[in-house]
Formats: structure tokens, C-alpha cells, sequence
């Protein structure tokens, strides 16, 4: 007999037994569908994940105070507008470097309110973070040097308070000041519990003297919470970092054996180190999966040894018109396959319909189940009913017929 006979005969057996089958088919449908949601779920994370890196560019430095290190007396744990000149000024690869605060404030444009992240920031904002403007235009110089009551808004600011109206030459209020607005931010999206369009930008100087209850730190009048720094396409990150550190260092006397009052670190890093998370995360839910089809194998094995012992008179039979060793394994073999390949479709189903529900709960995570997945999930299958049928189907073949035509 072909394979395909095989098939039939097989299909002919489990829907003999239906309820039976379904039953041994559950160990294969949860495990195949783990695998599908942990593909799945691991490859929206990392796509997230990418995408925020890229939405923010990959050769971006972001330098923060570290109050907990160095020994810079007066200065321990405090950034400067000057430090970010300093580091423009002397290291050539640099594009800009953007000083930056932020705090959460109220905001309000006729009857709609809600509260929102405000940045105060310099011009190069918008080019450091890889931000377009889809309306209007940047603040100016001049109108940072003077604490202009001006604005950037996201797309979120922009959809909760003024709609669908373009919100250019429209003010509001945050923290009771007056802000128009002349520019807006074009669409990040969000992920991870961070919505990027929700933020307001206005210069530094605004940021600080007008705002109720102003965005201040401790330390000089300039101080900062973070800055920002871009460099150049093709620029290598890890020297990049070290020329940052460097130039601190030297503005602040802090030796090399000395902790710096300040970490900086690169979007690259932050990429690996969620690779690295990412990773983990994977093993642990192919463990999981691991495990299920583990016992979704035991039970085809244990169901198919019961399927050699009731079939023994069936397989004597074969055997005493012709039917060769090989023929009697391959039919056993073929049937643990179709076991396993249709419970695995219905995982596939099952574990396709909750990625699907995923991405409709999490809408920003690009959750996708590509042909490759599918193909791991039949392939997974296969190879467990293959791997946990093999001895059934070798001691059914093993059978002597005369033994087999005498079994009651």
C-alpha cells in the first residue's frame, strides 16, 4: 500500500475511536498552541520593542544624572544646558544634543481637560528624536531664548483636545498658562504602557518661567533632567559613548576610578538588552510548550500501544497475505502522525484565534503569524508523532504472525 492508502486507513481508525482520539489530541492541541501564542507573542515584543528604537533612532545617546555617583561636591548628580553644549561643542560626530525636562501637568482647550507629559526642550528636539512635523513648524531660537508661550503637541494631545481640527494657531492651557500651538508632532504610537503622541513640547525657558509650578531642578538655574545626544549615520555607539563620558568627566574633574555622577548609555544598548530579556522570555514559554507536547506524546504513544494490542489479530492477518515489516510500522507510524498533524491544526487554530485577540486587545504590538509559523507548528506535530509513535509501530511490527492470528 502507498502512503496515501495509509492515510485513509488511519483517518478510518481515530474516527473509530473519535472520542478516544480527541481525548489523546489534547496534550498536542495545548502545547501547539503555546508555540503559536509564544511565536507569536516573542515576535510582537521584539517588533515593539525595534520599533521604538527606530522611532527614537538607533544612534542616539541618552545621558541622566546619577545622584548616587561620583564625588562632584556641589555639582554631584546635576546636568547642565552647558554640558550639552560642551558635548556639541567638542566632539565633531555629534548632530545635537538636546537638554530636556519633563513633568506631567493639566491641560484644558475649551471643555476638554485631562492630564499629559510636557517637555521642555531646545529647536533640535524634533531632529534628535526623529520626530516630524506633519503641521505647522518648529519653535525658533529666538523664541526659546525668550520663553515664548508656544507649543508642540502629539497626536494624542491633539485627538482629545481639539478633534479632528487642524489644532495649528489654537491655544490652551497648561497648569492655567497659555500656550498655543504651532506645530504638530506626526504619529509614534505607543507599546508597553507608553503613549509617545501623549506629550506636550514647549522650549526650556517657557518650561521653567511660565508654567505654574515650573519644571525645576535642584542645582544651577540650567539644570536638567536628560539630555539627548545625536550623532552622526554611521558613527560607532560604544566609542560615541565614551567620548560623551569623556567630555563630562573632564568638565567635572572626575577620575577614571571614580563613579560618574551621571549614566549614559545607547539605544543600542537598550536593544540588546531587550534582545536579551526577549530571549529569556522565549525560552521560558518554549519550555511550557516543551512540556505539553512532552505529555501529548506520552499519551499518543500510550493510546497507539493500546491500538497495536486491540488490533493484533488485524495486523496477523496483514502479515500472513503479504504484508511486509516495513508495510505494518508504516501504517502504525502514518497513523501517530495524522493523530498528531490534527491536533496540531487545531492548535494552530486555537492558538491563532488568541494571537488574533492579542492584537486586538494590544493593537500598537505588530503581533503577526507568518507562513513560517504555520509550518512550525504542522512540522512540531509531525515530528512528535513520529518521535512517540516509532515504538509502537515497531513492536506492532515486530508481531509473529501466528501468534497474532491466535490472540483473543
Amino acid at each position: 500500500m502507498n502512503t496515501f492508502d495509509n492515510i485513509i486507513i488511519a483517518l478510518t481508525a481515530l474516527r473509530t475511536n473519535l472520542m478516544r482520539s480527541i481525548l489523546t489530541t489534547l496534550g498536542i492541541i495545548i502545547g501547539v498552541s503555546a508555540v503559536i501564542l509564544m511565536v507569536a507573542l516573542g515576535n510582537g515584543l521584539q517588533g515593539l520593542v525595534i520599533n521604538q528604537v527606530n522611532s527614537l533612532g538607533s544612534n542616539l545617546i541618552i545621558v541622566i544624572p546619577d545622584s548616587d555617583g561620583g564625588r562632584r561636591s556641589s555639582q554631584d548628580g546635576v546636568l547642565t544646558e552647558r554640558d550639552a553644549d560642551a558635548i556639541q561643542r567638542e566632539i565633531p560626530e555629534v548632530s545635537a544634543a538636546s537638554p530636556r525636562l519633563s513633568k506631567s501637568v493639566k491641560v484644558v482647550a475649551g471643555n476638554q481637560n485631562r492630564s499629559t507629559q510636557l517637555a521642555g526642550a531646545d529647536p533640535d528636539f524634533v531632529a534628535v528624536n526623529n520626530w516630524d512635523i506633519v503641521t505647522g513648524r518648529n519653535f525658533t531660537v529666538a523664541e526659546a531664548r525668550s520663553g515664548a508661550k508656544v507649543a508642540l503637541i502629539g497626536d494624542t494631545v491633539r485627538e482629545e483636545l481639539f478633534g479632528d481640527v487642524d489644532p495649528v494657531g489654537l491655544t490652551f492651557r497648561a497648569n492655567g498658562t497659555p500656550l498655543m500651538v504651532i506645530g504638530l508632532l506626526g504619529a509614534k504610537g505607543g507599546g508597553l504602557g507608553n503613549d509617545q503622541d501623549d506629550l506636550i513640547v514647549v522650549p526650556l525657558t517657557t518650561a521653567r518661567r511660565r508654567i505654574s509650578g515650573g519644571l525645576q531642578t535642584a542645582g544651577p538655574p540650567d539644570a536638567v533632567q536628560v539630555i539627548f545626544v545625536a550623532f552622526q549615520e554611521g558613527s560607532d555607539m560604544n566609542r560615541a559613548k565614551e567620548d560623551v563620558e569623556n567630555v563630562l568627566r573632564s568638565r567635572y574633574r572626575i577620575d577614571e576610578d571614580e563613579l560618574p555622577s551621571f549614566s549614559a548609555f545607547s539605544m543600542e544598548e537598550q536593544l540588546r538588552s531587550a534582545e536579551s530579556i526577549l530571549g529569556a522570555f522565549k525560552i521560558g514559554l518554549a519550555g511550557v510548550a516543551a512540556i505539553s507536547l512532552v505529555v501529548g506524546g506520552i499519551g499518543i504513544m500510550n493510546i497507539m500501544l493500546v491500538s497495536v494490542t486491540e488490533r493484533t489479530r488485524e495486523i496477523g492477518l496483514r502479515m500472513a497475505v503479504g504484508a511486509r515489516t516495513r508495510d505494518i510500522r508504516l501504517q502504525f507510524l502514518v497513523e501517530a502522525i495524522v493523530l498528531c498533524v490534527i491536533g496540531g491544526l487545531i492548535g494552530l487554530a486555537i492558538g491563532g484565534g488568541g494571537a488574533l485577540a492579542m492584537r486586538n486587545v494590544l493593537p500598537d504590538w505588530p503581533i503577526t503569524i507568518g507562513a513560517g509559523t504555520v509550518a512550525l507548528a504542522i512540522g512540531v506535530s509531525a515530528a512528535v508523532g513520529l518521535g512517540f509513535g516509532l515504538y509502537p509501530a515497531n513492536r506492532a511490527a515486530k508481531l509473529i504472525p501466528i501468534d497474532a492470528l491466535r490472540h483473543e
